[in-house]
């Protein structure tokens, strides 16, 4: 049998700069890369249309088209990770298995399965940092303990930042390393068990550095196109933040400050795993007694809450899988405190949506908007939908794309009045945690 290392991709969908293909190039053996459809993952996901799996394939198709330009080609699983290991091991000698890191727990539980099959039969697994600047323990207070706070975590980040950390992986000297074969057949759409849909556009993967210039002005605007909408590469690494960040430190500070929260979270993840089992960061929020309605519930996914912005952000969620970062704490924060629906489930709603959905990001998010989060803003800090449109949607421009009919008597009347929520968010949420706090 030939004798091989593999370089498996996961959430790193490119051949540039890549960290575990650069190590896997330059250690001698033919590499032969490697992506599996995860039927763990698949299995789960309800909505055979989701635009994730879409954005995968095309990512996929677009590796393998400069793969085979190269000579060499994707070999591609529809399994799990276990069994697909299982069948590579009888076709292949695997010298090494080359990956990145993955800090969710699914992964490091998948990942501590692999590397023991692999162990067995005699084959090291390495993994590598790629998804982040700095991870894990490389960005902590002087006393050795993690940041719950971003702005301090942000200073050290920024003073660690060396020109070292965001230098690209020159992969492409190493090409000629790849396993050579003829190229094997990417599964479609309909053999993995999700529908092709030829309508959804993918945002560019290009940096628009005169957008990002003006990110500081125009990011809190909804109908402006003031976000650069890069999430889904950085989620699925078809763009490396490596260069990414190169570019923000010339062009803007407010926009690197997003870069950093995104890591501030995955540091949280890393450090206080309880977050991925369904538990507040601050723990003293799991005593609130949320109410349970199905039905407002469906309305504020569906987009008929009666408030406009809170509306139209739902609906451009379902209609799109993107939402506006500055209408995502305003619908998190209408769930939570106006409607007392417990933040898990606008979380899980999220999670099943959105094009960008990160773990780490999606639930520090929902916890900081609830108020149980690290770094959150105070409980009794309740966003008034009807200020936050009047400041960040003035003109309308936003409602009237995603709720045309705002206006016209056949609009749903609020499904909760305002101050009534507030308060009533201030009781519920001020007694919880004064009982937490053995206080009568």
């Amino acid at each position: 049998m030939q004798t091989i290392n593999v370089c498996w991709f996961r959430r790193d969908l490119r051949l540039n700069d890549n960290a575990a293909l650069y190590h896997a190039l330059r250690d001698g053996l033919p590499v032969l890369p490697l992506f599996i459809f995860d039927k763990n993952i698949l299995n789960k996901l309800e909505d055979k249309s989701d635009k994730r799996i879409a954005f995968i394939h095309a990512a996929l198709l677009e590796m393998q088209e400069q793969l085979v330009k190269l000579g060499s080609t994707l070999e591609i699983f529809h399994s799990t990770p276990v069994e697909a290991f299982k069948t590579l091991l009888k076709k292949y000698t695997i010298n090494k298995v080359f990956t990145n890191h993955d800090y969710e727990l699914y992964a490091k539980e998948r990942d501590e399965d692999i590397s023991l099959l692999l162990k067995e039969n005699g084959t090291a697994f390495h993994s590598f940092k790629d998804q982040v600047i700095f991870e894990k323990d490389e960005v902590l207070k002087d006393d050795g303990s993690p940041y719950t706070v971003f702005t301090p975590y942000s200073k050290k980040w920024k003073a660690k930042l060396k020109e070292f950390y965001f230098r690209s992986y020159p992969v492409e000297k190493y090409f000629n390393n790849l396993y050579r074969q003829s190229p094997v057949d990417i599964p479609s759409m309909n053999e993995i068990g999700f529908a092709t849909s030829s309508t959804t556009i993918f945002p560019s993967k290009e940096l628009d550095e005169e957008l990002v210039k003006k990110y500081s002005a125009q990011r809190d605007f909804p109908g402006i196109a003031g976000t650069s909408k890069l999430g889904v590469h950085l989620r699925f690494g078809t763009v490396s933040i490596r260069q990414i960040v190169a570019q923000a430190i010339t062009l803007n500070e407010t926009y690197l400050n997003e870069l950093i929260w995104r890591e501030f979270y995955q540091m949280i993840l890393w450090h206080f795993p309880k977050v991925s089992m369904g538990k507040a960061f601050k723990s003293d929020y799991d005593t609130i007694e949320w109410k349970r309605d199905e039905g407002e519930f469906i309305k504020w996914c569906e987009g008929q809450t009666g408030y406009p912005i809170v509306d139209a952000g739902m609906r451009e969620l379902n209609a799109t899988g993107f939402m506006h970062n500055r209408v995502r704490m305003i619908v998190a924060s209408f769930l939570s405190k106006h409607l007392l629906l417990d933040w898990r489930l606008g979380e899980a709603y999220f999670a099943q949506k959105l094009l960008d959905f990160d773990f780490a990001a999606n639930n520090g998010g929902w916890q900081w908007a609830a108020g149980c989060g690290c770094d959150a803003a105070p409980y009794f800090r309740v966003f008034n939908p009807y200020l936050q449109t009047q400041k960040f949607d003035p003109q309308l421009t936003y409602i009237k794309k995603w709720v045309p009919e705002f206006q016209e008597f056949n609009y749903p009347k609020p499904i909760v009045e305002h101050e009534f929520a507030r308060k009533r968010a201030l009781e519920v949420y001020g007694s919880a945690l004064k009982k937490d706090a053995g206080i009568t």
